[in-house]
């Protein structure tokens, strides 16, 4: 909707992208990665509704070394990290950490509105 804020998640990290509108707001390129984790469509760089989740089984080494650099170099560095998505969070390997802790992930700074 108009002027609400537009999310997307990658790899369990829920990231503010509103400053990216014309990149994922309605009928921008990437508007297919809102609202959801997207973390398989980020990695193989599909925006194939089949791929939009979070699911990364069978992804190759080189699909997973891109969703890093992604991760890393697109996302955490150019967006607000505004919460985390309660289905997944992934370890270093890719497997679900069923320990997952708030106070273990990056920091994000919670807003007035929450």
């Amino acid at each position: 909707q108009e002027g609400q804020p537009i999310y997307l998640a990658v790899k369990g990290v829920v990231f503010d992208v509103t400053s990216g509108k014309e990149f994922y707001g309605k009928g921008a390129p990437y508007n297919a990665l809102v609202g959801k984790d997207s973390t398989r469509g980020v990695a193989k760089m599909s925006l194939d509704p089949a791929d939009l989740t979070h699911d990364i089984t069978g992804l190759t080494e080189e699909e997973l070394k891109s969703l890093d650099d992604i991760f890393n170099n697109v996302y955490k560095a150019k967006y607000p990290i505004v919460g985390y998505t309660s289905r997944r969070i992934l370890n270093e390997d890719g497997s679900p950490n069923l320990d997952f802790k708030p106070e273990d992930q990056p920091h994000f700074s919670i807003k007035d509105e929450f």
